[in-house]
């Protein structure tokens, strides 16, 4: 059986969850992540976002999904705009 692209990452994702999880526990504070790492956070959180919210609208009309994916998107750059003061429209210029 082929794997899903999601189920295929799902192993790398946890392992950087565990080791966050153990910066976190010796050493909190900054990570220091690059302009380009940020911007990969920014993707994978996004996309795993949208992921689960397709999954809950599995019954919903195609059109329906297609706007709260623009929303989601919306609401994505506001909060990191509200709190980074970054344009994710500006990540990938």
């Amino acid at each position: 059986m082929n794997q899903t692209l999601g189920e295929k990452l799902s192993p790398i994702l946890e392992e950087i969850e565990i080791t966050l999880w153990e910066k976190d526990a010796k050493d909190p504070g900054l990570y220091g992540f690059t302009p380009p790492g940020r911007r990969a956070g920014i993707k994978i959180f996004s996309a795993i976002l949208a992921d689960m919210m397709w999954e809950k609208q599995k019954d919903d009309p195609l059109k329906w999904k297609k706007l709260t994916s623009g929303l989601l998107g919306d609401d994505i750059r506001a909060l990191i705009k509200k709190y980074t003061d970054i344009d994710t429209k500006d990540l990938y210029k």
